[in-house]
């Protein structure tokens, strides 16, 4: 009896410890558990943090690219806007120089236009004594804007020269116009005839009288009556009353050059 207790005394003890064996294991699980679940936690939360550090560096990578595409966009405009500049400036430059050249040009066109009014003038007086109250009073004009300030020195310039186109044509074209013509010391209205400056003629209204200019003599002469009716068809031509057709006029032979 005395062994039989033992043995159970024995087997409480083991079973006792065995129990006690169990619970420390079971405690040490629960804390490699919870140890666990922290570091899962842990992990979480690592993993969180790298996520947002990821999605921030992305953000920042894709600002960093939109900027450096503005930085490009901003560096072709700086260019653009340099070169822009630079033909600026020698558009200023060459402004300047033309302001100063119009300046210089401005003192010498003045004379220059009067020079030129001169020497029309002198070319009037020396040519055929055709339409000459008109064409006296036009360099007339010319001499008075001369003194005008109302006009810039380029317009009176202009003028002259639109005077000499006026006196060019003249050399191209057939042109009649009344007059009055002193013959045999007695005023006689007529009708002129201009062929170019190659011939200048009269005749009276009546016809009875045909004259023309006589260059080297300087003075109107009367032609003899072969030259009526050519001179008749002309004027008839330049009033545009009559074909145009071959004429006899009178026309004198170049002089030779000396």
């Amino acid at each position: 009896m005395k062994n039989q207790r033992l043995k159970v005394m024995a087997l409480s003890a083991v079973l006792s410890f065995g129990l006690l064996a169990v619970g420390a294991q079971a405690a040490d699980v629960d804390d490699v558990m919870k140890a666990g679940e922290k570091k899962v936690d842990a992990a979480k939360a690592s993993q969180s943090r790298i996520d947002k550090i990821a999605d921030q560096t992305y953000d920042l990578l894709q600002d960093f690219k939109a900027v450096n595409k503005q930085i490009e966009g901003l560096r072709v405009y700086n260019a653009q806007l340099s070169n822009q500049i630079a033909s600026q400036r020698q558009t200023m430059a060459d402004l300047a120089d033309s302001i100063e050249n119009a300046s210089l040009m401005e003192r010498q066109i003045t004379p220059l236009t009067i020079k030129m009014i001169d020497s029309l003038d002198q070319f009037v007086s020396l040519d055929m004594p055709f339409l000459t109250i008109e064409r006296q009073e036009r360099i007339a004009k010319l001499r008075e804007n001369i003194e005008r300030s109302d006009l810039t020195s380029a317009e009176k310039f202009r003028q002259v020269l639109e005077a000499y186109k006026i006196e060019s044509e003249y050399a191209q074209k057939i042109d009649t116009y009344k007059d009055t013509v002193n013959i045999d010391g007695q005023d006689r209205e007529v009708n002129v005839l201009r062929v170019g400056r190659i011939a200048l003629m009269y005749q009276t209204t009546d016809q009875a009288i045909t004259g023309a200019w006589d260059k080297r003599a300087g003075q109107w002469v009367q032609l003899d009556g072969s030259y009526r009716s050519p001179v008749a068809s002309g004027i008839r031509i330049a009033k545009k009353q009559a074909s145009i057709d071959i004429l006899k006029l009178p026309i004198l032979s170049p002089e030779a050059a000396q």
